[in-house]
C-alpha cells in the first residue's frame, strides 16, 4: 500500500471513530477515579491446556453500568507460572462491553497440563487482584484430585465466614452447585409474591451480584483455585420449573423474560464460557468437565426443563395427582439422554453427578404411607428411577452424586432405583449445606431424628453451616463434612464434623 493512500485511509477511520456514538468507541488507555476491580476475579472451567478467567469493570457498583461512562475499554490479561508474573505464559486483550455489563470471561487456551498459574488483569493504570488457577490432568492421568463444594448463601441471612475457611483449604477445584444469590428483595423493577418484593429486571440482578460478590471471602475463595459451577432456583425464582414460577400470577412469557435477565446476569458474573443459545432464556449450562481419567464430572441443569412440580410443590402424601406419571422429567429428555449416553461411554474411574437437589428420598411421615419433597427428585420417580438404573447398569459403585438446596448436610446411599427396597446399593450421593442460608442452624433438622427409621439409605444428617472437602483417588473417595457452629455473628471456627468414605467398586458408604 502507498504512504498517501495509507494515510489518507486512516484519516478517514479517524473520522468515522469521531461519528460513532460514545458507546462504540474504543478505549486503549481508560482513566478511573474509583477500583474498577471491585468484584474481584475468578477462574472456571478448566481444562489441560487453559481455563475461563473472569473479571467486571465495576469501579461504583451500585450505580447503573456499574459506574463506568458507557465507552469500550481495553482490559489486558496476564496469566503467569509465578506470582510475582516474571514468567509469563500467556497474555493477550479484551474489550469490555456495556451490553455485557462490562464482564471479561478470556478463555485462555495453551497452558501445560496438572499445573497450577497466576492471572490478574490491567484496565488503564488499573491492577486486578491475583487469582490462582489449575488446569486440570492430561487425559489418561490418575491424579488425586481435592475438591471442594459449596452452595447456597442468602446474603441476608448469615456471614460468609464458610467461604472464608474454604479458601484456606487449597482445593484444586470447587463446584457450586447454585443459590449463588437469591432474589428476595426487590428494588427497582420489582414482582409481588408471598414473601414481598423480588427483583426480576437484569439491572436488579446486576446490582444483586455486585452485593455478594463484593463480600472478602467470597473473592478470596474465587482467587484459590478455578470453580464449576451451575445454577439452581434463587438465580431466577424459588423454585421455579421451566416457564412456571413461583408465582401463579406470572404468565410463562413474564416468566421467560424473567429467566432471560436472571440468566444473563449469572453468566455475566461467573467464569463460564460464552454460551450458544438461541436467547438469554435458553441459555444451556448442562456441560462435563474431565480430571484425567480419573474422573469425569457432569454439570446438570435440573431448572430449566422440568415439569412443574406435582401436586402444588411443597411436601406432600403421594400418591397424588400426577405424580407417578412416567412422562414426567426433571432433567428434559435432551439431557437425561446425554447423562446417561455419557455414563456408558465414559471410562473415568469416577462418575460425579454436580446437581441441584436431593436425588434419594426422604418420608418425613410416621408409619405408613410417605410424604415427600416434590422439589426433589422425589417429585419426578419416573425419571429418578430411570437415571439410577442406568447407573446400575453403566457405573455401578463408582458413581458419586454431588448436591445442594436443601441447607443441610445428609450422606445417602443411592439404590437400584427406590420403587422397591430390595434394590441395591449402587451409588452415594453427598449433599452439602448453605454457606449462609437459614441463619445459624442446628445440630439435626427438624423432624430428622425420629423418621431416620422410616429413611434406612440415610446414613447422616446434620443442619449446621459449611461446606465438604472431597478428596478423591482411584481407589476411594472420602469426603469431609466441614462445618461452623454460626453465621450470624462473624469469628465462627470449622471443625470436620463426619468424614465418609465409598470405595471404588464396593457397595455401600463407610464412616471414617
Amino acid at each position: 500500500m502507498r504512504r498517501r493512500h495509507f494515510v489518507t485511509d486512516l484519516a478517514r477511520y479517524a473520522a468515522l471513530c469521531a461519528a460513532l456514538p460514545n458507546e462504540w468507541r474504543l478505549t486503549w488507555r481508560p482513566s478511573f477515579t474509583d477500583d474498577p476491580f471491585t468484584l474481584g476475579v475468578a477462574a472456571g472451567d478448566p481444562t489441560p491446556s487453559g481455563a475461563v478467567i473472569w473479571t467486571r469493570l465495576a469501579p461504583r457498583p451500585f450505580e447503573p453500568e456499574g459506574g463506568m461512562p458507557g465507552t469500550r475499554p481495553i482490559v489486558d490479561w496476564e496469566v503467569a507460572e509465578d506470582e510475582a508474573f516474571t514468567k509469563v505464559s500467556a497474555r493477550g486483550r479484551y474489550t469490555a462491553a456495556p451490553e455485557l455489563a462490562y464482564s471479561v470471561h478470556v478463555d485462555v487456551q495453551g497452558l501445560g497440563a496438572d499445573r497450577w498459574y497466576f492471572y490478574r488483569f490491567r484496565s488503564g493504570d488499573a491492577l486486578s487482584p491475583v487469582g490462582r488457577l489449575r488446569t486440570t490432568p492430561a487425559a489418561g492421568a490418575t491424579t488425586p484430585l481435592r475438591l471442594g463444594m459449596a452452595s447456597c448463601q442468602n446474603y441476608e441471612q448469615g456471614l460468609f465466614t464458610a467461604l472464608q475457611h474454604l479458601s484456606t483449604e487449597r482445593c484444586d477445584l470447587v463446584t457450586h452447585l447454585g443459590d449463588y444469590i437469591y432474589e428476595y428483595g426487590g428494588r427497582g423493577n420489582a414482582v409481588r409474591s408471598h414473601r414481598g418484593f423480588e427483583i426480576r429486571s437484569l439491572d436488579d440482578y446486576r446490582m444483586r451480584y455486585a452485593q455478594y460478590k463484593l463480600d472478602p471471602a467470597l473473592q478470596a475463595a474465587h482467587a484459590m483455585c478455578p470453580w464449576l459451577v451451575t445454577w439452581d432456583d434463587h438465580e431466577v425464582d424459588n423454585n421455579y420449573a421451566g416457564e412456571a414460577g413461583e408465582n401463579e400470577m406470572e404468565a410463562a412469557e413474564q416468566m421467560r423474560m424473567r429467566r432471560a435477565a436472571g440468566y444473563q446476569a449469572w453468566w455475566e458474573h461467573q467464569p463460564v464460557r460464552v454460551p450458544r443459545a438461541r436467547s438469554w432464556a435458553d441459555l444451556t449450562v448442562t456441560r462435563s468437565a474431565d480430571w484425567g481419567a480419573l474422573a469425569r464430572l457432569w454439570m446438570l441443569d435440573t431448572r430449566q426443563y422440568r415439569d412443574d412440580q406435582p401436586c402444588g410443590d411443597g411436601s406432600r402424601v403421594v400418591p397424588c395427582g400426577d405424580w407417578a406419571e412416567p412422562s414426567r422429567t426433571i432433567l428434559g429428555s435432551a439431557q437425561e439422554r446425554w447423562l446417561l449416553d455419557g455414563l456408558g461411554a465414559s471410562s473415568a474411574r469416577w462418575q460425579v453427578l454436580g446437581q441441584q437437589v436431593p436425588v434419594a428420598p426422604f418420608d418425613d411421615r410416621k408409619g405408613a404411607g410417605q410424604r415427600l419433597y416434590m422439589d426433589g427428585w422425589s417429585g419426578y420417580p419416573a425419571n429418578r428411577d430411570r437415571v439410577l438404573r442406568a447407573i446400575a447398569e453403566r457405573a455401578p459403585n463408582r458413581t458419586v452424586v454431588l448436591t445442594g438446596d436443601v441447607h443441610s448436610n445428609w450422606v445417602n446411599e443411592l439404590r437400584a432405583g427406590f420403587d422397591r427396597p430390595d434394590r441395591p446399593v449402587v451409588a452415594a450421593e453427598f449433599i452439602g449445606t448453605s454457606i449462609s442460608s437459614g441463619g445459624d442452624g442446628s445440630e439435626t433438622w427438624l423432624g430428622a431424628p425420629e423418621q431416620m427409621p422410616e429413611n434406612p439409605h440415610v446414613k447422616w444428617h446434620s443442619a449446621r453451616r459449611g461446606y465438604v472437602i472431597h478428596e478423591v483417588t482411584p481407589s476411594a473417595w472420602t469426603a469431609a463434612y466441614r462445618e461452623v457452629p454460626f453465621v450470624e455473628r462473624p469469628g465462627a471456627p470449622v471443625r470436620t464434623a463426619t468424614t465418609w468414605r465409598l470405595e471404588h467398586g464396593r457397595s455401600g458408604i463407610q464412616a471414617g
